[in-house]
């Protein structure tokens, strides 16, 4: 049966269902210079700090625009233009990583491994002996293309041990799993308001050693993403250097508030995880196996192998499951057919457990029999 009762749920890795609370946080207009908004902001900037225990050392800058617009400001600011870059790729997101570096006149090495395999520390460590000239390392914490989790704590203690800088893209990570400041040696981490910490989209925020940024004056090549300038400018104004998005600024600070009150990083980590088992569990019993082995899948998006079913088309599959109410997301891979499903947002694992309900209604009305896939299934 139809549901057009509600909104769908979106089980897409952002934009993402937000809560009630959030969405009524965007129905005031606020002024981007009036004190009011600005104590959110700076609110805003306080709480992320929180979340990663970043005060001591590091600072937050906010940044208007998707997540990608806060990846390419801080590239462009922290990495000296003749700066060399190791990007760790698994993914889509790595190679984006390496491309808007590349863009930016930056000399970029990848490093890449299969989708579904991790990069290690000893890859690391191998790869920083041998090339003296890196000065940056660019790792993925969850690569959003699959659902991969790269070991950020053992890299991280080994870009350190080398004496290299690390900036950490935890677009799909921040506020759910574990990244703690006084204990990993990061310069950068980057993210967005429209994932793990349910807010809209529409802004982004690097969290930077104080004493990187304090000497990246100068370095952007791009005169609005410049992250040094909006850090100067907003701690010495308060203001936002250009016209902030103050709707979404004020509903991140409502989801901010929320995610503390669930009991922070921890009891999202614990939601999402069981989100993420009774997706699991559920997509088993229909007959679909999962793209990554258990031990290297996050709880923040699943992929899927699509079914082997002639009669399977992604295109249609979507609109049947979206006319019972949820959304889901298309594959990223190249070589595989696959769909991916997300856990993140303001949903529990009932909203998880109606949507495979929904998913096997959608294969029933399809006429799907064979969900199991063929073995390395190509892509047409």
């Amino acid at each position: 049966m139809a549901t057009h009762s509600r909104d769908p749920i979106l089980l897409t890795p952002g934009p993402l269902t937000t809560a009630l609370e959030t969405k009524t946080a965007m129905l005031r207009d606020w002024g981007s210079w009036d004190a009011s908004f600005n104590a959110i902001t700076a609110n805003v900037r306080k709480r992320l700090l929180d979340i990663v225990r970043g005060h001591a050392t590091h600072v937050c800058v906010p940044m208007q625009g998707s997540g990608t617009f806060s990846v390419e400001a801080a590239v462009n600011s922290t990495v000296p233009r003749d700066g060399h870059l190791l990007v760790l790729v698994n993914g889509a997101y790595g190679k984006r990583l390496a491309k808007l570096a590349r863009m930016m006149g930056r000399r970029v090495s990848m490093f890449e491994t299969a989708d579904d395999v991790p990069t290690t520390a000893e890859d690391v460590d191998r790869l920083l002996a041998k090339d003296a000239s890196i000065t940056h390392v660019g790792l993925i914490h969850c690569e959003t293309s699959t659902g991969i989790l790269n070991p950020l704590p053992g890299i991280a203690a080994v870009v350190a041990r080398h004496g290299r800088r690390l900036i950490v893209d935890a677009m799909s990570s921040f506020g759910a799993l574990p990244i703690d400041l006084e204990a990993t040696p990061i310069d950068v981490v980057i993210a967005a308001s429209g994932k793990c910490i349910e807010g809209p989209p529409g802004m982004g925020f690097a969290i930077v050693r104080r004493s990187t940024l304090e000497g990246c004056e100068g370095r952007s090549s791009s005169l609005a993403l410049d992250l040094h300038d909006q850090w100067v400018y907003m701690e010495k104004t308060t203001q936002w250097r250009y016209t902030p998005p103050t709707h979404v600024v004020a509903a991140f600070a409502a989801a901010l508030e929320q995610h503390a009150a669930e009991g922070g990083q921890p009891a999202r980590l614990a939601r999402y995880t069981a989100n993420g088992q009774a997706l699991f569990e559920g997509m088993r019993s229909l007959g679909f196996r999962s793209f990554l082995d258990a031990s290297i899948q996050a709880p923040i998006i699943y992929t899927f192998h699509a079914p082997a079913d002639p009669g399977y088309e992604f295109k249609r599959f979507y609109a049947e499951v979206r006319d019972r109410g949820f959304i889901l997301y298309p594959g990223k891979l190249t070589q595989l057919e696959t769909f991916r499903v997300g856990c993140i947002g303001a949903i529990g694992p009932s909203e998880m457990r109606q949507a495979v309900l929904a998913i096997g209604d959608a294969l029933r009305a399809m006429g799907i029999r064979t969900v199991t896939p063929a073995a390395a299934r190509a892509v047409a």
